[in-house]
């Protein structure tokens, strides 16, 4: 039973340092675990692994948020009868004192232990860019890029729209590849995906709009001589982007997640993979994966037709059968490999 609480508690810390939907949260399990045991050990566990997590302190979903989470969680708790848990009411009295920060964080940890924080939009859309949030395709593509972790390790990374970094932070604090190329090209997106490599320990070179050397300070690598990839950041617009600019990042592996959401922007993508195809000195092609979450199964479908059509045969990879990352496993999300 206190294996199964403790599972329990882990499954809110998850949900919670991601700042998920409250309603994507256990709570039927919860109220059945409380009437079980008056005992108010397992919630003490989950306010000790939530809101006064060290992560959760330093680096703050928002207020509101945080305060919702608490609410009900007391709300849970009261509906047991059970005798009033005053960390609860102590804990959510300091929360209304405080004044909601501009910047909020998400954390999110993998499945080696280790953790990506970062700062993210609170709104889907900001700045006239759905870029400054971390979706779904991009948790399931850095889960999948963990159990597939040979791939990316002593190699070189391009990442096509990485939007705030989650995927690549993902990569490189568990993956050790030799050099990591985050690339996108909105302004916002760019200064917030530097500030997030930053923020997770990566330190910038002398050229820190183009190159930004790294040693992460993430829990497990402390104390470690492996060797820490270089990291670069490039603002690469698949519309105008030139042969002679890609000459310069000699990819061994291409990566993107969720990149096919607006059939508008498929033609410049496969433009931009066909000139990938060719942008090595030794003369061979990068190998190349996409994790997408189907939304409109006409547009995966049109690139897939687009893709045929530019001669780039493709393979759906076997889905997951768990995931630590994503509330639940969902069956619209995939991994296709492309053979450039």
């Amino acid at each position: 039973a206190a294996m199964a609480e403790t599972e329990l508690a882990l499954r809110f810390q998850r949900r919670f340092l991601a700042a998920r939907q409250l309603r994507s949260f256990p709570w039927p399990e919860l109220e059945e675990n409380l009437r079980a045991s008056p005992d108010s050990s397992l919630l003490l566990d989950i306010l000790q692994k939530t809101v006064l997590h060290p992560l959760c302190v330093k680096y703050p979903p928002s207020s509101k948020y945080r305060q919702c989470f608490l609410t009900q969680l007391i709300r849970k708790h009261e509906a047991t009868a059970a005798e009033p848990l005053d960390e609860l009411y102590e804990t959510l009295a300091e929360l209304l004192r405080e004044k909601e920060c501009p910047a909020c964080y998400k954390s999110y940890i993998l499945p080696t232990g280790e953790s990506v924080t970062l700062s993210e939009s609170q709104a889907i859309i900001s700045g006239g860019t759905t870029g400054l949030v971390t979706w779904d395709a991009a948790l399931h593509l850095a889960e999948w890029a963990v159990e597939n972790s040979l791939l990316f390790t002593n190699r070189t990374i391009l990442e096509l729209g990485c939007g705030v970094g989650f995927t690549g932070i993902a990569i490189c604090k568990t993956c050790r590849p030799k050099r990591y190329i985050f690339s996108d090209c909105h302004p916002c997106v760019l200064h917030q995906l530097t500030q997030n490599i930053l923020l997770n320990g990566f330190t910038p070179g002398p050229d820190s709009a183009s190159c930004i050397q790294g040693e992460s300070q993430s829990q497990g690598a402390a104390g470690t001589s492996c060797q820490m990839p270089q990291v670069m950041v490039a603002e690469l617009d698949w519309g105008s982007v030139t042969q002679r600019q890609l000459l310069d990042l000699q990819p061994d592996v291409i990566i993107a997640a969720d990149v096919i959401y607006d059939p508008e922007i498929i033609g410049a993508l496969i433009g931009m993979l066909e000139k990938l195809s060719t942008c090595r000195a030794d003369g061979k092609s990068p190998e190349a994966y996409i994790a997408s979450t189907i939304r409109n199964p006409d547009t995966y479908h049109l690139f897939q037709a687009q893709l045929d059509k530019a001669g780039i045969r493709w393979q759906l990879l076997p889905a997951h059968s768990s995931s630590t990352l994503l509330s639940e496993l969902q069956p619209n999300l995939t991994v296709l490999q492309l053979f450039l």
